[in-house]
C-alpha cells in the first residue's frame, strides 16, 4: 500500500503532486529540514493552540501521540461522553487521517475550528479545513460549520480586545467538497507511483510561503525573467509561459520600468551601469552623518505592553557616526532579558545619535520603527520625531542610480554590496539572516536558560547588526567614488 493521506499532505498535494511526492518519500531531504526559523514558527504555533482551547472550557484534549492507534478511540470516547469540545478529535477515513484542533459541540451538530497563528485567512487554509470536513463526515460527524480561530490583529496586550477572532469559512469549505473524492484518489495514486514529472507554473506559488522544492525545478539563471525587477508574480508568470528565458531576451516593445532598463541594459553589456543624476542625489548625505541599523522581534503571542500579535518591537540597534578627522566610532544595544526594553532603547539611540546632522538608513524599516517607538513612549515623542526628521534613505539612491549584473534583481543590502565593495560580504559571520537574527535574539530574551552560548550568541548578533550600518559606511563611499 502507499502511505496514507494526512491534512498537511493534502494540502501538498492541492498545491502540487511532485511536492506531495517528495515531503512523503524524501522526508530527510535537506530542503525540509527544520531550520531556526521554521522550528520557531511552530513553537508559537503550540502556544497558540494551548491558549486557543483555553477558550473551550470542559474541553477534552486526545492526549496520545499522533501514530497512537487509540487516538480515534478515544475521540469516539469523548464524543460519546458528550464533552462539549473535543481537541485534536482524530479521525482515518479512506486512508485519509484527519487530526482537528477544536471539534465544539454545537445543539444541533458540531463546529470544526481550525487554529492557526496567522491573522487572517489565507488560501491554503480554506483545503486544510475542507478535508477534515470530509473524514469528520464520513466518521459520521455532523459538522454544522467550519471556523478559522487567528490572532486578532486589534489585540493589545495585555488585556485590550480579545487574542482570537473566529471567522466563518463555512461557505468556502462546502464549496471544496465536491472536489476532494477525485483530489484524494489522484493523492493516493500519485503516492504509489514514481516521482511526477510537474510542469513550473502558478501553482508552486498558490500559498504565502515558497515551495522548499524551488530550486530543484526552477532554472537558477540569475538572470532569469524571474529576476526581472519588482515584476508582479503574475507577470513573470506571463513571461515564463510566453516562452522568454533571460530579461535580455525580452522585446523591446515589452514595456518596462526605469529601474528594469537599467537591470537589461547592465545585463545586454555585462557592466556596471551608473546613472549621471547619481552625484546630485547624493548631495542629500552631505554633513555629520550617522548610520543606523535596527533588528526587531516579533512575536505571535505580545509579552509587552500595548503591543499586538505579530508586531515588530525594536530590540538592538548598531550605530556609525563619521567624525571629523574621517574615522568612525560604533555604538549599539542589544536587549537584555524578557523585561520591555523599548524606553532604555530609545534613551540610548537618542544619546548616540544627538550629534549627528542626518543618519543613514537602508529602506524605511528604520523610520518605520523610530514612529512606532514614539506612539509607544509618547514623553520622547517630539525627540524621536526630531530622530526622524534625520533619517536619510540610501536603498532609493541604488535603485534609481545603480546596477550591476550580479544584483540578480535585488537591491538588498546583502545583494549589492559585495558587487559595488568587493572586499566586503557577510560570508564570515555566524548569524547572515534577519529572520534568523529576530529568533535568536526571542531565544536570547526569553529562553535564555536553553541557550548553550549565551555570551557567544551576544556576540554573533552584536556582529551581525554593526556590519549591516559599516555595509552602509563602504557603500556610500563606493557611491561617491562612482558619483565621480
Amino acid at each position: 500500500m502507499s502511505p496514507n493521506l494526512s491534512k498537511s499532505r493534502f494540502v501538498a498535494g492541492w498545491q502540487c503532486h511532485k511536492l506531495l511526492w517528495l515531503k512523503v518519500h524524501e522526508p530527510l531531504a535537506e530542503e525540509l529540514q527544520v531550520d531556526v526559523v521554521l522550528q520557531d514558527r511552530f513553537d508559537q504555533g503550540v502556544q497558540v493552540g494551548t491558549l486557543a482551547r483555553g477558550l473551550f472550557p470542559g474541553g477534552v484534549l486526545i492526549d496520545l501521540p499522533h501514530d497512537d492507534p487509540w487516538r480515534v478511540e478515544a475521540t469516539r470516547k469523548a464524543i460519546d461522553d458528550g464533552v462539549p469540545a473535543v481537541f485534536e478529535a482524530t479521525f482515518i477515513e479512506d486512508r485519509v487521517y484527519a487530526s482537528i484542533d477544536v471539534l465544539e459541540r454545537t445543539a444541533d451538530g458540531f463546529t470544526l475550528i481550525e487554529v492557526k497563528s496567522s491573522s487572517k485567512v489565507k488560501d491554503d487554509h480554506i483545503p486544510d479545513a475542507a478535508i477534515q470536513t470530509w473524514v469528520a463526515r464520513k466518521a459520521g460527524i455532523e459538522v454544522r460549520r467550519v471556523e478559522l480561530m487567528h490572532l486578532n490583529t486589534d489585540f493589545r496586550h495585555p488585556d485590550i480586545g480579545d487574542l482570537f477572532q473566529r471567522t466563518d469559512i463555512t461557505a468556502e469549505v462546502e464549496a471544496f467538497q465536491p472536489r476532494i473524492p477525485l483530489m484524494v484518489e489522484e493523492q493516493l495514486a500519485v503516492l504509489a507511483g514514481p516521482e511526477p514529472h510537474v510542469r513550473v507554473a502558478t501553482h508552486c506559488w498558490m500559498t504565502d510561503r515558497e515551495c522548499p522544492f524551488w530550486d530543484r525545478c526552477f532554472p537558477r539563471d540569475e538572470h532569469h525573467v524571474w529576476r526581472l525587477y519588482k515584476a508582479q508574480t503574475n507577470q513573470k508568470w506571463a513571461l515564463v509561459l510566453e516562452g522568454y528565458t533571460r530579461v535580455v531576451d525580452l522585446p523591446s516593445s515589452h514595456k518596462l520600468t526605469p529601474t528594469q532598463k537599467r537591470q537589461r541594459r547592465a545585463l545586454e553589456c555585462g557592466q556596471l551601469i551608473v546613472e549621471p543624476e547619481l552625484r546630485e542625489e547624493l548631495r542629500a548625505f552631505d554633513g555629520r552623518l550617522g548610520f543606523l541599523d535596527f533588528e526587531t522581534i516579533s512575536r505571535a503571542v505580545p509579552v509587552w505592553p500595548d503591543v499586538g500579535p505579530w508586531r515588530q518591537v525594536v530590540v538592538q540597534f548598531s550605530y556609525h557616526e563619521q567624525q571629523a578627522d574621517g574615522t568612525f566610532t560604533h555604538r549599539a544595544y542589544l536587549a537584555e532579558g524578557p523585561g520591555d526594553p523599548r524606553e532604555e532603547l530609545a534613551l540610548k539611540l537618542l544619546d548616540a545619535t544627538a550629534n549627528a546632522e542626518k543618519i543613514v538608513m537602508y529602506s524605511h524599516f528604520e523610520r518605520t520603527r523610530i514612529k512606532e517607538l514614539a506612539v509607544w513612549l509618547p514623553h520622547l515623542a517630539d525627540r524621536l520625531k526630531a530622530l526622524e526628521e534625520k533619517l536619510v534613505d540610501l536603498l532609493p539612491v541604488i535603485q534609481n542610480n545603480v546596477y550591476h549584473p550580479r544584483f540578480a534583481g535585488s537591491f538588498s543590502i546583502k545583494q549589492v554590496l559585495n558587487p559595488l565593495v568587493p572586499d566586503l560580504t557577510y560570508n564570515d559571520l555566524t548569524i547572515v539572516d534577519g529572520l534568523v537574527a529576530s529568533v535568536e535574539i526571542a531565544r536570547l530574551l526569553f529562553v535564555a536558560h536553553l541557550v548553550k552560548d549565551r555570551d557567544q550568541l551576544r556576540q554573533d548578533l552584536l556582529a551581525y547588526c554593526e556590519r549591516d550600518t559599516w555595509a552602509m559606511v563602504r557603500l556610500l563611499a563606493r557611491l561617491r567614488e562612482m558619483a565621480e
